[in-house]
Order: structure tokens, then C-alpha cells, then sequence
């Protein structure tokens, strides 16, 4: 298994949001050319792919998610030149380029949809789900948009509904229908021709949905197409595939990314972020955070996949708030625990994703009022909500703390105006404090954020026991310390873990107590962990034991 293993298990992975990660014209917009002129950024962190956030064509509704041309790039990023160059450049910097693949829907200005509300019986009719209305008039059933309201809407000129399961501007594409799948499957290998290294696969669960029976998320077809897709694109490539799975279970973990499956590399699933979610509110309600929570559904996935498939790693994403806000203490030990929370998820088995200036302990931003929000997701259920009688104060809070707009303002490369992001306006505000935190700052300090990710890509590449090893948690209800232990053969890596602003003491449990070498560290002069310990706030410690 060592000795054979893809090589996208030694590799650590990078998010690019491209419409906040650089600039390159000045149309506070970034683009492809401002990616390029940042990948010695990603090469000195040692990068291995780049998962890259649409770039398609699009009417932009929801920033991209909605394309309009599977085969052609939105003006505002670029060209296909601009997009093969990214690639070459990429691929010369040993770093792969992974397109975000979104295939459950498209927007309703591609050429497939404007044929398709032409007429009933138009070719392209099938590429997309249509119903009757209810034999009452109105939507054919009560499925509701993720998005918020419902998730049909009426076409005057044909008569019918069509299905979207987010934005009215997004119809879902019908998978039932082989010529559509065949499509989408040549317009995967024109991409992978071209030589991206793979693909991330936008709700990729949802493409088996039934929506007679209320079948959303991982259908009776689901797998049946993702083999089907497998054989027609990606196989016998040495490519990586990641599919965004909300419904992923550990019990159907192995379906996706078991070696038998002949699916996927790995999903991103989201039992961790979900646990701190409420009930009824959902994200816009966050509770109070349980460290005790999110190990157990950590610990569930290592245990899961321990033998067969494949885990990814991650804290956030394009969709979710910063980890260090999140997770850690966006204040006084900001630094500290964002490399603690690194430690932690990278020292784990699987693939770990460093989303764009989480490498520099990037935090949510403040917006005072609503009309500074970008996000479709976010203005909708405000409209919703606040209507159902939340308090526009109780929202605001809630979208300040787990929006997508959190991870969407613009990265931060220096203190300059618009943090070096842009000499024009932003499309959406540069968060006040990058005159302190940007990257230029942290690169000047060599016990910086960034040289700890540089570290922690550089172990997972050394060190077989960090990809391969056995996951054993320690102290499993401390709710204020997080321990594991990774061993194979005879190498043990031990690492615990303070996710609180203050000093913490703990006996070391046997199995867990090592001395040696700490190769990833937060504080100076730890190598050993025995008998009582304290931890400083935020300490990580990792011991190579010796």
C-alpha cells in the first residue's frame, strides 16, 4: 500500500476562490493571469493540486456555479489560453490543476436550456426535469430550493415546471437521460485532454435524486452513474476525483472511494460541520462549539476509512466561515491556534485542503448591514427569515458567523489599499485587517503561519506513518483536548492538541505517551509527551517518537 499508493494521498491540496483570490487587471475582479502570478506562493508551500473553483463561462448568479459554456471561460477570468497557460505553468511548478466539475445543474442562459423551453418537444427537452403542474394548478410537488423557497419554476411559454434545486437560474440537468450524461462525460475527457489533474464534483450526490418520490440526495442511481462516469472519463488516468457529498454517511463512505467502488478518489462530507449546526435554524443559528462533538464525527470518519477508501481534510471552504473564527481565536491567539488547527487536521489520515488564506489566518469579516452581503444563499433566507420574524440583528449575527461571505472577501497579500488584491474596486470589501494580517507580513516572519503549512506538506511527503498509519484517539471526552495517535510498523507519530485560550493540564494516556522529536509545534521546547502535561493555550504538539 505504501509503495503504491496515488500520488495524490502524499499531496496537499489548495482552494483558489478565483473571483477573490488576485487581480490582474483591475476590474476588482480576480482572474486566471492573477492566479498565475501566485503559484510560486503555492509551490513554496509546497502544493501538490489545486482544487479551482468554477471558471467557466457563466452569468455569474452564483458566482460561477451556474455555467453557461462547460467548454469556454468567463471573460472576467480570462480565456482558454489563459486557462491552458495556468495549467502548463501549474504543472511545471509540480502542481496539478483540479476543475470544479458542476454537472447537477447548469445555468438557464447554456445553449441546452434556451433549446430546451423552446419547445416541449425540442431535443434537448430531456437534458433537463420538467413536470406538469399539480392537477390543482401551482408546482408539481413541495420540494424546497436549498437556496430557500421552492425549488420548481413555471416556463409561460412551454407550460410546464422545471426543477432547480438552488437558484431558479440553475435547472437541474436530467441524469436519467443517457445523451445528456454522454455529453458530460465528453466534455470531462476534453477537459482531462487538456491535462487537468481532476475533477471536484459539485453536489455530486445529488445527481441520482428522484423527485416524484422526494429522492434528493443519494438516489437509487447515484452510483450506477458515478461508475458509468468513472469508466467513460477516468479511468486508466492518473487523475484525483473529490465529490461534494452533504449526505455522505460512514456506512456509505465505501461506496464512493472504496477500492472496489471504481468511483471517486474521496468526498468531502460534512458530518463535522453540520454537528454544530441548529436543528431548526441551521447554519444561521450556529451552536455553541463542542469539542467533544467534532472529535466524535473526526474520529467516525478515521475509523470508517481506515482500511479502504480515502478521507479529505478540511476546516472550510468557499461555502464555509474561516476556520481560525471558527475554530480558534480569531483575537489574541490567532496565530497560535491557526497553526494548532493545521496540526490537527493535517497530522490526521487523508488529504488535506488549505483553503485560500487559511495559510495566514484569514478571519470572518463584520458587515454591519445586509446590503454589504454578496452572497445569493445569504440574501435569500434574509428575505425568508426575517420575514418568519428573526430579528434583521439575530440574522446578521448569524450570517456574520457562518456566511459564505466569510471566505469569500478578498485574499490578502499585503497592507497596501485592497490588500494588494486589486488596484480597482472589490467586487465584494477587503476585510479592514489586512494592514496586519496579509501575506507579505507572515512571510517576513519565519515562525510564521505559512512556514508552518510548508512544514506540515513537507512531513506528509517524508513520512509514510503520516499518510498511511492507523488512527487510536485518546481522551476522546476532554472537552477541551484533542488527542490521537498515527502508527505503522514501528513509527508512532502522538499528537495533542489545546483548543482553548487557556493553560490546561492532563495526564498523557498510555498509548499516547511518546518521546522524541516534535516535528510540528506551536510553542518551543516540547519533545516528549509523558505523565502530566500542561498545555499553553492553543499548543499542538506532534512527537515523532524515537
Amino acid at each position: 500500500m505504501t509503495d503504491h499508493a496515488p500520488w495524490w494521498q502524499a499531496a496537499t491540496a489548495y482552494q483558489i476562490y478565483p473571483r477573490s483570490f488576485c487581480d490582474s487587471d483591475g476590474d476588482g475582479i480576480g482572474d486566471i493571469p492573477g492566479i498565475i502570478s501566485k503559484l510560486d506562493h503555492l509551490a513554496d508551500l509546497g502544493i501538490g493540486f489545486v482544487w479551482l473553483s468554477p471558471v467557466y463561462a457563466s452569468p455569474m448568479a452564483d458566482n460561477g456555479y451556474d455555467i453557461s459554456d462547460y467548454r469556454d471561460i468567463a471573460p472576467e477570468f480570462g480565456t482558454l489560453a489563459d486557462m491552458d497557460r495556468l495549467i502548463a505553468e501549474a504543472k511545471a511548478r509540480g502542481i496539478g490543476i483540479v476543475m470544479d466539475l458542476v454537472v447537477n445543474h447548469s445555468s438557464d442562459e447554456h445553449e441546452w436550456f434556451r433549446q430546451a423551453r423552446e419547445s416541449r418537444d425540442n431535443p434537448y427537452r430531456d437534458y433537463y426535469v420538467w413536470r406538469d403542474p399539480a392537477p390543482g394548478g401551482g408546482a408539481p410537488n413541495d420540494l424546497q430550493s436549498n437556496f430557500g423557497g421552492p425549488a420548481w419554476s413555471y416556463d409561460e411559454r412551454t407550460g410546464q415546471y422545471y426543477l432547480h434545486l438552488f437558484d431558479r437560474k440553475q435547472p437541474d440537468l436530467n441524469w436519467q437521460n443517457p445523451e445528456l450524461r454522454r455529453a458530460i462525460y465528453d466534455m470531462m475527457n476534453w477537459w482531462l485532454d487538456r491535462g487537468v489533474a481532476g475533477f471536484r464534483m459539485d453536489v455530486i450526490d445529488l445527481i441520482g435524486k428522484d423527485p416524484d418520490a422526494g429522492i434528493i440526495a443519494d438516489g437509487p442511481d447515484l452510483h450506477p452513474f458515478l461508475r458509468e462516469m468513472h469508466d467513460a472519463t477516468l479511468k486508466g488516468r492518473d487523475v484525483v476525483t473529490v465529490g461534494e457529498a452533504w449526505s455522505a454517511t460512514t456506512e456509505g463512505a465505501l461506496k464512493y472511494s472504496g477500492r472496489e467502488a471504481g468511483e471517486l478518489s474521496m468526498v468531502f462530507q460534512f458530518a463535522h460541520i453540520v454537528q454544530g449546526w441548529d436543528e431548526k435554524h441551521g447554519k444561521w443559528k450556529p451552536k455553541p462549539f463542542d469539542l467533544v462533538g467534532l472529535k466524535r464525527v473526526l474520529t467516525e470518519w478515521q475509523v470508517a476509512l481506515a482500511q479502504d477508501g480515502w478521507n479529505s481534510l478540511f476546516w472550510s471552504n468557499h461555502d464555509l466561515p474561516r476556520a481560525v473564527s471558527k475554530y480558534g481565536d480569531d483575537g489574541r491567539f490567532r496565530v497560535v491556534s491557526a497553526k494548532m488547527l493545521a496540526t490537527v487536521l493535517h497530522m490526521m489520515k487523508g488529504t488535506p485542503y488549505i483553503y485560500q488564506g487559511e495559510e495566514i489566518g484569514m478571519t470572518n469579516i463584520r458587515f454591519t448591514d445586509i446590503s454589504q452581503f454578496r452572497d445569493i444563499e445569504t440574501l435569500n433566507f434574509h428575505r425568508i427569515q426575517t420575514a418568519a420574524g428573526v430579528t434583521p440583528g439575530d440574522f446578521l449575527a448569524g450570517a456574520n458567523s457562518n456566511g459564505r461571505d466569510n471566505a469569500r472577501t478578498p485574499m490578502q497579500w499585503d497592507a497596501s489599499d485592497q490588500a494588494g488584491f486589486t488596484t480597482g474596486e472589490p467586487w465584494i470589501e477587503v476585510n479592514p485587517n489586512h494592514a496586519t494580517i496579509n501575506v507579505a507580513a507572515d512571510r517576513a516572519d519565519p515562525d510564521g503561519i505559512i512556514a508552518h503549512y510548508r512544514e506540515l506538506a513537507g512531513l506528509r511527503r517524508a513520512l509514510p506513518v503520516m499518510r498511511h498509519g492507523d488512527y487510536t484517539p485518546y481522551l476522546e471526552d476532554h472537552p477541551k483536548l484533542m488527542a490521537y495517535a498515527r502508527r505503522l510498523d514501528d513509527a508512532q507519530i502522538s499528537v495533542l492538541a489545546n483548543f482553548t485560550g487557556e493553560t490546561v493540564s492532563a495526564d498523557v494516556p498510555e498509548g499516547l505517551a511518546v518521546s522524541g522529536r516534535a516535528i510540528s509545534a506551536n510553542y518551543p521546547g516540547r519533545d516528549a509527551l509523558k505523565g502530566t502535561v500542561e498545555l499553553r493555550p492553543y499548543e499542538a504538539v506532534a512527537i515523532l517518537a524515537e
